[in-house]
């Protein structure tokens, strides 16, 4: 296999390979599934079910109630038909929000706990 330097990354890839480094995905239409009135109430509904708890925080046993958000453990932009699939759904705080995002929790982890939430 012959591989080439990248001149957006510096990274080597095999010849043919589309690098996206530096090119800005813009999530609009992300964003217009998240504006609507289905989404808000499916996202009211998780975090009533979750007792308004972050569910990474709750099973370490520390109960946060501020800044909650509903978080997509397979991402919108990866599968659009999940938007309102509760399985797919789990309360978190920002802070987990955020690590989560950046794949510092496990997401089979997540399905665990949003599993757990409606047992």
């Amino acid at each position: 296999m012959i591989y080439k330097s990248c001149s957006r990354c510096g990274k080597l890839h095999p010849k043919g390979y589309i690098c996206r480094a530096g090119t800005i995905y813009s999530g609009r239409s992300e964003r217009k599934l998240r504006s609507t009135n289905k989404w808000r109430l499916k996202a009211e509904d998780i975090k009533e079910r979750s007792n308004y708890l972050c569910a990474v925080c709750k099973e370490a046993g520390i109960y946060t109630y501020d800044d909650l958000e509903v978080h997509h453990i397979t991402k919108i932009k990866d599968n659009e038909d999940l938007l309102l699939e509760d399985s797919n759904l789990i309360c978190l705080c920002q802070l987990h929000h955020k690590e989560a995002d950046a794949g510092l929790i496990d997401p089979e982890k997540l399905r665990l706990l949003a599993k757990l939430r409606d047992m």
